[in-house]
């Protein structure tokens, strides 16, 4: 397996050294980036799985370049930060991040959330589902792609993998910590609010009218739960 690409982007030199040379120990191909433009600039060069971004920067910033990243590329990110209120964990996974890391934090603990990342759902061929449509949407698990009519819907890789989930588990109240743990892995529970950014970003693809979910419903107190039409699916 090729080692993993990371883009490390922050203004601070001494922090891009630290992480170049512990995270290349630990297996992962690393570049970096002084700025958000930069950023942009290498990411258009070359091929990366991740980046780690730095919110407090000068000129373009993290959470405008956050915004670009996601809006030009289905790549993993997770903001570094030392904000630490519920509004900027939000603000950043709204741009579009992952996951939000809080400074100072170990490397143990980047090196997990780096995993979580870059953690995907595998398809569950017992479920003999390969496609399932909402209305006009179609859903296809096979090749993760989602069509509204003749046009591509995009979702991230994150997206998608709470899609695949909910699909997985129709019709049943899901609670919260199970879904963080299943789509994010187990050492997530109670970011409650990363749920409600991503649920969010999926009613507004996939619902006829988000503000009004008829597939995505909330379960008030416990979590989610997506309403399947025994009709709807496709095999």
């Amino acid at each position: 397996m090729s080692a993993t690409r990371i883009l490390v982007v922050d203004d601070e030199p001494q922090i891009r050294r630290v992480m170049r040379a512990t995270l290349a120990g630990h297996g992962h191909f690393i570049a970096d980036a002084r700025s958000g433009e930069e950023a942009l600039e290498k990411l258009a060069a070359d091929r990366f799985d991740l980046v780690l971004l730095d919110m407090n920067m000068p000129g373009m910033g993290g959470m405008a370049a956050c915004r670009e990243i996601r809006a030009r590329w289905d790549i993993a990110i997770i903001v570094l930060t030392v904000r630490n209120t519920e509004q900027d964990k939000v603000q950043a996974l709204d741009a579009g991040a992952d996951d939000y890391v809080t400074k100072p934090f170990g490397m143990p603990e980047l090196l997990a959330r780096i995993r979580a990342a870059l953690r995907r759902l595998p398809p569950r061929a017992e479920d003999g589902l390969e496609s399932v449509r909402l209305g006009g949407t179609e859903i296809n698990l096979k090749t993760r792609r989602v069509m509204a009519g003749s046009s591509s819907v995009r979702l991230t890789p994150k997206e998608f993998d709470l899609l695949q989930y909910f699909l997985a588990h129709p019709n049943e109240s899901i609670p919260h910590g199970a879904l963080l743990q299943a789509v994010w892995g187990p050492d997530y529970g109670d970011e409650v609010e990363y749920l409600r950014v991503f649920v969010n970003q999926l009613r507004k693809k996939i619902e006829p009218d988000p503000s009004t979910p008829r597939y995505l419903l909330t379960e008030p107190w416990v979590g989610y739960r997506f309403q399947l039409p025994d009709a709807e699916p496709k095999t």
